[in-house]
């Protein structure tokens, strides 16, 4: 039985529907027509900005890179809404907050899967790409992960960097 990949937030990202499919895969944000900022999450009635009162929004695909600004390792199990068993030991995540230069703005999400504090490291360049946050007996539930890219590239399970918490 082939089970349905489900965004875990539908119209936060597009691409990444079939396994693997990095090249498509976006973060979707929107555009004031008004004054030009851009949001992520989206925004769909106002624009978030308080000098601003537009309401003309358009969608827009966010930039796949940036720099990483922060990062720091999950050591505690999130609650609710998040997917955990409380039966499975908590495994540490690592969480990457991502400024797209294109957009000036920072977007948070996690690490993919291999990728420590140890391999991260202010400033250097990542990527983000489709993960995917939980699976049942009928439903991968998609996300979005940042990978970082270039030279320092994370190898799988080891580190490349010499980075601190921040």
């Amino acid at each position: 039985m082939t089970r349905t990949r489900k965004p875990v937030v539908p119209g936060w990202f597009t691409g990444g529907e079939d396994e693997g499919d990095a090249a498509g895969f976006r973060l979707l944000g929107t555009r004031c027509g008004a004054c030009g900022a851009v949001f992520f999450p989206r925004a769909d009635f106002f624009c978030r900005n308080p000098r601003c009162d537009g309401t003309e929004l358009a969608e827009v695909p966010l930039s796949r890179r940036g720099t990483v600004w922060s990062y720091t390792d999950g050591r505690y199990r999130p609650p609710p809404p998040y997917v955990s068993d409380p039966g499975v030991p908590w495994e540490p995540h690592t969480l990457v907050a991502v400024e797209l230069a294109a957009e000036r703005m920072v977007v948070l999400g996690q690490a993919a899967p291999g990728v420590t504090i140890a391999d991260l490291r202010v400033g250097m360049e990542a990527e983000v790409v489709p993960g995917v946050l939980n699976e049942d007996a009928d439903t991968v539930w998609t996300t979005w992960w940042w990978r970082p890219v270039g030279p320092e590239e994370a190898p799988r399970g080891g580190a490349a960097g010499g980075g601190r918490d921040r």
